[in-house]
């Protein structure tokens, strides 16, 4: 519900109101909010848990209990995969480079990682499977080629598995331009295929003719055999359904896999993952890309009719999108009406599937000048040809919808038109206009995939296991789930070393009389406040909250005192977590401090700090036999409230810190 401050003894306190069913509302210190996870950006609405109820907690554990064994199964696969052995895929230098030079563009430095990394993997000797993650255009079908180049000439055949037969259509049109010349057979196998050229492709697989073979899910059909296959390259996995998802998991027993998704991963995931499943990432886009300029208008038709001319006369395609079937036939009138001399073809999801690829398959060979379509239009077509998009009332499309759509243009070197537009004379909420408003201001490259990372959860986030994961993810929400996973990754790994596994995560709860706040006066938007509570919420030690601090002057000027106290009890929430800190209250005599579960890790430590307090002043600090520590002192304002808290609080995680220097010490000796 937003920001909603409450009284802190005489001060007042900024606090974030959830509404749970039933209307009752929670409410969040603003310094707790890391707390706080993001559900997701779908458009449906979130069924509610009472306040105090048992059904969260129940689907959390329940949840928790699935993805740890999911957790272990990943561990399993990693250590079997490091035992199997793989046959080296290496081709000499000269002729990789005779086969590089025929790449028009330049590789981006992340590009270029991708592929060395690839490379290592086929010539390693174990089985590769890695995971190529990388933004709409941004060069991953480069790296698969030069992989299915060297898996080729080095005698192993190649099987390329796209999940629908337009994409497929695609790569093998890549395919074949860059392979030409070389001595390798290339087939295909779709429902698009005659069954004479099938039936050919397949006999070509089982006597090794066929050296590569690009399709749909029909390459993992029981007739097909091959005779040696030694890669297979799977484009956007996640699409494919459960069935298909077994059968690559029979395909890719003992050879190299190679997988490719637009889907973005978390980087704190990416970490978590290492070793498990190998991911590289291409967040670059390729040099000379021009960002897709995008305009936020009311539909104008003398501005659209110009649009689509200038595309047609400068030897160019356009999309028009529109959000459902019934609004075709209105833009198909106005088509005929403004812009007789423009061809369109039109495709939406009512049709049937061979009809769809039909079409589409005439507007990708360039029979028609304008696609007009719902949003069935495949996120994974490259058309560089096509370099205007409209998008019909954008205000009914979700801000992943349209950072999608718009990814469909600007793939060439010549720059690209979005146009977000609405109906004249109607009002936008307030929604909608702040989605256009982002979509508008992120016209640079390298902000587009920042943006999906956040919102295209819609899209299942990554299906990194193999497992369905939308289902989960629905339970709990996109970031717990993340985290939930990286969580159980990380406690797999330190129970296959030995190790003890991590501590909790906690977010100390610090009541104290002081003004804690970003007041309205100073940054008056709602929004920047929230994004900055949240930044300071996830600033990583002192050097990060000192930066935020800074930008906070540079853009607003100088702090006032209750962000200076929000800042300072921040520092102090960080020294807390390092001390296993639950909760801190101070009082009007004096402060109480609980540990979370009654548990410090140096108790020895512990007893010898409240020893060292008590020498300068006596009955200061008391430590109970519930081991809550009680310091009888008192502050007489909130400055010095949060100064006293702060020493208080580094002190007790020196403690911590000195204990695990002296462990780790004992354990190199």
């Amino acid at each position: 519900l937003g920001p909603d401050p409450i009284t802190v003894g005489k001060s007042q306190h900024d606090c974030v109101a959830l509404e749970s069913a039933g209307g009752d509302k929670l409410l969040i210190p603003v310094e707790n909010i890391d707390v706080l996870s993001r559900y997701g950006s779908s458009e449906q609405a979130v069924p509610l848990d009472r306040l105090g109820g048992e059904a969260w907690q129940r689907r959390r554990a329940r949840l928790k209990e699935r993805i740890t064994a999911i957790a272990g199964e990943l561990m399993q696969v990693a250590a079997a995969r490091a035992l199997r052995q793989a046959t080296v895929l290496a081709t000499d230098h000269a002729t990789l480079n005779q086969f590089v030079d025929r790449f028009p563009w330049s590789e981006t430095e992340d590009q270029e990682r991708a592929i060395a990394d690839v490379l290592g993997d086929l010539e390693s000797g174990r089985p590769m499977d890695r995971l190529v993650c990388g933004d709409v255009g941004f060069g991953k079908t480069e790296v698969a080629l030069r992989a299915a180049f060297v898996a080729a000439m080095a005698g192993q055949q190649v099987a390329i598995v796209a999940p629908t037969t337009l994409l497929a259509r695609q790569h093998y049109q890549n395919f074949v331009e860059r392979f030409a010349g070389f001595p390798l057979q290339i087939g295909r196998l779709s429902r698009l295929v005659s069954a004479k050229e099938a039936t050919a492709t397949r006999e070509g697989l089982k006597n090794g003719q066929v050296d590569l073979v690009i399709g749909t899910h029909a390459i993992l059909s029981k007739s097909t055999q091959f005779k040696n296959l030694g890669l297979v390259i799977v484009d956007e996995e996640q699409r494919f359904g459960v069935t298909h998802k077994e059968k690559l998991k029979q395909l890719r027993a003992d050879v190299h896999v190679l997988t490719l998704t637009a889907t973005p991963i978390p980087r704190t995931l990416q970490m978590a993952m290492s070793g498990l499943r190998e991911l590289s990432t291409i967040q670059t886009p390729p040099v000379d890309r021009l960002a897709v300029r995008t305009y936020v208008m009311e539909w104008d038709d003398m501005v659209m009719r110009e649009a689509l001319l200038r595309e047609h006369h400068r030897g160019g395609q356009s999309f028009i999108v529109v959000p459902r079937i019934s609004d075709m036939a209105g833009v198909e009138e106005w088509l005929r009406e403004h812009a007789p001399e423009i061809k369109y073809v039109s495709a939406h999801g009512q049709m049937s599937p061979s009809e769809v690829e039909e079409r589409m398959g005439a507007f990708y060979d360039r029979k028609y000048d304008v696609l007009l379509s719902t949003t069935i239009v495949e996120s994974g077509l490259d058309i560089p040809s096509a370099n205007t998009i409209i998008i019909h009332r954008a205000d009914r499309f979700g801000l992943a919808q349209l950072y999608q759509l718009r990814g469909r243009v600007g793939r060439a070197k010549l720059r690209a038109y979005a146009y977000l537009t609405h109906e004249k004379d109607v009002a936008l909420s307030e929604v909608a206009q702040k989605r256009l408003k982002v979509l508008g201001d992120l016209d640079s490259l390298g902000a587009g995939f920042q943006l999906a990372s956040h919102d295209l959860d819609i899209r299942g986030a990554g299906n990194l296991l193999g497992d369905e994961q939308s289902g989960h993810i629905r339970e709990v929400g996109f970031e717990l789930y993340q985290a939930m996973l990286e969580e159980a990754i990380l406690a797999a790994k330190a129970g296959e070393m030995g190790l003890a596994p991590a501590r909790d995560k906690v977010s100390p709860q610090i009541t104290v009389d002081a003004p804690i706040m970003i007041p309205e006066d100073y940054v008056p938007d709602l929004a920047v406040r929230m994004a900055l509570y949240r930044r300071l919420n996830q600033a990583e030690g002192q050097h990060e909250i000192e930066s935020l601090a800074a930008e906070m002057i540079d853009r607003f000027g100088d702090l006032p005192q209750p962000t200076r106290n929000l800042i300072r009890l921040i520092e102090i929430k960080h020294q807390a977590i390092g001390a296993n800190i639950a909760k801190i209250d101070v009082g009007a005599r004096g402060t109480l401090v609980a540990f979370h579960k009654d548990d410090f890790p140096d108790p020895m430590g512990l007893i010898a700090y409240v020893e060292r307090i008590n020498q300068g002043a006596k009955d200061t600090a008391k430590l109970r036999p519930d081991m809550k520590l009680v310091i009888n002192r008192a502050w007489d304002d909130p400055q010095n409230r949060l100064n006293g808290l702060f020493q208080l609080t580094k002190g007790l995680s020196g403690v911590v810190k000195k204990a695990a220097k002296a462990k780790a010490k004992r354990a190199v000796t």
